[in-house]
């Protein structure tokens, strides 16, 4: 074979070697043997594929040789396409890559943040008449508003019904009085009463009406020694002591001195209340200096009258305020006068800040004369002088006065009419006069009781309850301090009225003295058809909180309860 023949063979297998090259490429390419645009099946090459050639001896010659060379190394420089067929579609990741191969990497767009302006940015743009005339707008809206408020607000003001002036009040009309008439049988002796001072302020009492605990045998004028103490109440110094205590706490303490306290006759006899009078003016003064807030008077009638200018300066001694005792002084009179005419009469005569009387205690009393003694006391004075009681030192107690069975019903009445109530020691327990008015006062021992001790503790418990919790409810509700009264509803054994102040809560007090029970038809223009029960002497009966019909009202036996409801225009 000739040097030309070799090499014709050479460049034909070269040829053959690129097309098996070619093909093995365009193979890999095609995914599961399918293209798109046109599919290439297997040993399949579309355009610009190169097919195999037969070489026969001889049949090129030395220039299509070179041509055939030139051609592959054209082919060889043409740029790939890296991973695209002919269609342009996808290859597979296993295909090839070759010269020319382009790889192109797409950034990720980046997060834009916001800014803001500059300040050289809103100086500049905060000058344009746009701007100005925004601000401006804005600026007159404002103002526009605010007006329109404070008119709409100077409106309802004038439009609003006016506040009625809170009345002047003195320190006795804001809590019940609490008598303590014999020392020994409360507390021992006024050291004990000191230490006992704080269950006194649990029950928010405002004032102790203590005594009298002064020096008189008697009726025995000559010994009568006002300005000493008697030795089982005490000392003075235990009294001093008992005043600084009580004032810390909140608690005034009036001093009872009724001359011939022991005795038959308040005063004596009319010989001898000339001087007795003379020399109580002196005593006055000395206790007034150890720092009681007032004085308690029996028989105020008796001495007003036969001795009227000492009794002028009597009352101006207590009533009268001096540099040194810049704090008021109460004046209580006690009078056994049972008709509130007298009573009524009386209360103007005599000057007294308070009068004590039989008013609500009078024999044969019932509900319906109870209740036209109470509305004629109101008409005739102003509340701050009405003082109410149903005992006293000389009376007995509340639970034996009114049978036990009542207790908290005249408790709840005492608390809710208009003027201040004043209690004898026990009554916030149920203690009962066991013969005689000085019962030792009942408290409680650590040790735990059995049977039926225990039952009547819990209802010496539950009495004290409810006399501390309309204590506490007088003493923050208007309508209840110094309130109006009004009668709604009265029979021989029932009776309500109602008590409000201004546009505070409103307040129903009803009661039943009977034996059985009683429904009181209350459906005045003024109430409202249901009320809630604030307060009741029944536990649990109607339930606090709970809505009662005012238009049928029901009281069980001996009930009394206290109803709510608020202000309507």
């Amino acid at each position: 074979m000739s040097q030309e023949e070799t090499n014709v063979e050479l460049k034909e297998a070269e040829v053959k070697d690129a097309e098996v090259k070619d093909t093995e490429v365009k193979d890999t390419e095609v995914k599961d043997g399918e293209v798109k645009d046109g599919e290439v099946k297997d040993g399949e090459v579309k355009d610009g594929e190169v097919k195999d050639a037969e070489a026969t001896d001889g049949g090129l010659t030395d220039a299509e040789a070179q041509e055939a060379e030139l051609d592959q190394e054209e082919q060889e420089k043409q740029p790939m396409t890296g991973g695209l067929d002919a269609c342009g579609d996808a290859a597979s990741p296993g295909a090839a890559e070759k010269n020319g191969s382009v790889h192109l990497k797409i950034p990720e767009e980046a997060e834009v943040k916001f800014t803001g302006l500059s300040k050289e940015e809103l100086l500049r743009v905060a000058g344009t008449p746009g701007w100005v005339r925004t601000r401006w707008a804005l600026l007159i809206v404002f103002w526009l508003g605010w007006l329109g408020m404070l008119v709409a607000a100077v409106v309802l003001i004038l439009q609003a019904p006016p506040c009625r002036d809170l009345p002047e009040l003195n320190w006795w009309n804001k809590g019940p009085l609490y008598q303590i008439g014999d020392v020994q049988a409360f507390s021992q002796n006024l050291k004990g009463l000191e230490q006992r001072l704080e269950s006194l302020e649990q029950l928010k009492v405002k004032g102790l009406v203590l005594g009298p605990i002064h020096v008189a045998p008697a009726d025995q004028p000559k010994d009568l020694r006002f300005e000493e103490i008697s030795p089982d109440a005490g000392n003075l110094e235990q009294f001093k002591g008992l005043v600084k205590a009580a004032h810390k706490k909140g608690i005034s303490v009036v001093l009872d001195l009724t001359p011939n306290y022991r005795g038959s006759g308040s005063w004596f006899s009319n010989v001898s209340v000339t001087n007795v009078a003379e020399r109580l003016k002196s005593a006055l003064v000395f206790w007034l200096d150890q720092g009681v807030d007032g004085v308690q008077l029996a028989g105020v009638e008796r001495v007003a009258s036969v001795v009227p200018l000492l009794w002028s300066d009597i009352r101006a001694i207590v009533q009268n305020g001096t540099e040194e005792r810049a704090k008021k002084r109460v004046l209580i009179g006690v009078t056994e006068r049972t008709s509130a005419d007298e009573v009524s009469s009386l209360l103007s005569s005599t000057g007294v800040d308070l009068l004590l009387s039989g008013v609500l205690r009078a024999a044969n009393t019932d509900a319906t004369e109870r209740a036209q003694s109470i509305q004629q006391l109101y008409s005739s004075h102003n509340q701050s002088r009405l003082a109410w009681s149903l005992g006293g030192r000389a009376d007995g107690h509340l639970a034996t006065l009114g049978g036990p069975a009542l207790l908290r019903l005249h408790q709840l009445l005492l608390l809710t009419l208009p003027g201040t109530p004043v209690f004898n020691y026990g009554d916030e327990i149920g203690l009962e006069d066991e013969g005689t008015n000085f019962p030792k006062m009942l408290w409680d021992s650590a040790e735990e009781p059995n049977g039926t001790l225990k039952e009547q503790q819990e209802e010496r418990e539950s009495s004290r309850r409810l006399f501390q919790a309309l204590s506490e409810l007088r003493g923050r509700e208007r309508s209840l301090m110094f309130g109006d009264f009004l009668l709604l509803y009265n029979s021989s054994s029932s009776l309500a009225f109602l008590r409000s102040w201004d546009q505070s809560e409103r307040y129903l007090a009803a009661f039943n003295w009977a034996d059985e029970a009683a429904t009181l038809p209350l459906s005045l223009p003024a109430l409202p058809q249901h009320a809630t029960v604030s307060l009741s002497t029944d536990d649990g009966s109607p339930a606090s909180n709970s809505k009662v019909q005012l238009e049928a009202l029901r009281l069980g036996p001996g009930q009394a309860t206290l109803l709510k409801f608020p202000y309507s225009a």
